[in-house]
């Protein structure tokens, strides 16, 4: 425990309590309300705000804050109650220096929070750290041309296989994961979350490296016809309608014909990004094949694919437990290769 005080404002003490308990394993925690005096206060480690950010009592106590002189050093971590691009920017304008989403679990708060306050401790932490949000800017970009030009250029991508297979392999897939998590860009975390667990699995099963390249080449990507689904669609909160679902389920073809449309896609990464939502029944999509018409790459970034959606905490589900995600693949026999998910499972279950 870090010594000094973590500051937590909220509106909703209750709403904020699990949250206020986690952050006691980084310092002392105050929770306090929006009408805090910031001047009765000589410093704080770090802020964090649980407050919507667009309300005038929330604005008014961000900018009290930033008259403080001990403000300009302090971290300040805002969970996001609107996921808006013009909510975040108003969050990065009353200074925040990273936004989570609502929904975010309170240890990845702590793990973000970890990471502001102490940004270069740790050498593998650092390279951890380093390689996502290299990645993260990568299909950052990749997203916004593909989003924009309906092309994209792959380089970038390629430069982040090598440093993520080094990161996997020097801190393991639990700090991945937990690095990735704490990200504070979620629109791309399902990829990078993806990109992990198959490298994981990749390595597990003793792949030979230009193999485990493609496999996590193709993972990064895999979602990239995503870039041309309305955003307001990707951001709904709670389920999707038979229209809505129908609308997102393009996002394999317009994928798919992003990458062939821009060069330089090897063949296994156009297949998976096409079909990776196929079943060995039949039952999946785009194209509906079945049996062996789906390849083992797709086999195995299906699996991981399910697994990360799983155990990821969305505005309308709750994350499942590593247990309760396993349960679900053992489940789907017939639908997914019983055999991979065994050796998934065991792959996850030693990097645990």
């Amino acid at each position: 425990m870090l010594p000094g005080v973590v500051v937590l404002v909220s509106d909703q003490p209750n709403r904020s309590a699990a949250l206020a308990e986690a952050l006691r394993g980084v310092g002392r925690c105050e929770l306090v309300g929006p009408d805090v005096n910031w001047s009765a206060r000589e410093t704080a480690i770090a802020v964090v705000t649980d407050l919507d950010l667009t309300r005038p009592a929330a604005m008014q106590c961000l900018l009290g804050l930033r008259t403080q002189p001990w403000a300009e050093t302090c971290p300040l971590l805002c969970i996001a109650h609107r996921t808006s691009d013009k909510a975040l920017r108003q969050a990065q304008v009353l200074g925040a220096s990273a936004c989570l989403p609502y929904y975010a679990e309170p240890h990845i708060v702590v793990t973000a929070l970890l990471n502001l306050i102490n940004p270069d401790e740790g050498s593998l932490n650092a390279t951890v750290r380093q390689c996502a949000e290299r990645a993260g800017a990568a299909l950052t970009g990749l997203f916004a041309t593909a989003g924009t030009n309906g092309r994209v250029d792959l380089q970038a991508i390629d430069t982040c296989v090598d440093p993520l297979l080094l990161a996997l392999s020097d801190g393991g897939l639990s700090r991945w994961l937990n690095t990735i998590r704490a990200h504070d860009n979620a629109t791309y975390q399902h990829s990078l979350v993806v990109a992990g667990l198959a490298a994981q699995f990749a390595t597990h099963i003793g792949f030979p490296e230009a193999q485990r390249q493609r496999l996590v080449r193709a993972a990064l990507v895999h979602d990239v016809g995503k870039a041309r689904i309305p955003r307001d669609l990707l951001l709904k909160r709670g389920s999707l309608d038979a229209a809505e679902a129908a609308i997102m389920r393009t996002h394999a073809i317009l994928g798919y014909e992003i990458l062939r449309a821009s060069g330089g896609a090897d063949p296994a990464m156009l297949d998976a990004v096409r079909h990776h939502h196929e079943m060995l029944d039949g039952s999946g999509y785009p194209d509906g094949i079945s049996g062996d018409a789906i390849s083992d790459v797709v086999r195995f970034l299906t699996i991981c694919d399910i697994y990360a959606a799983l155990t990821e905490r969305r505005s309308y589900k709750p994350a499942m437990t590593p247990d309760e995600a396993m349960g679900i693949l053992q489940g789907m026999q017939g639908r997914i290769e019983t055999r991979f998910v065994q050796a998934f499972g065991k792959a996850v279950a030693r990097a645990a």
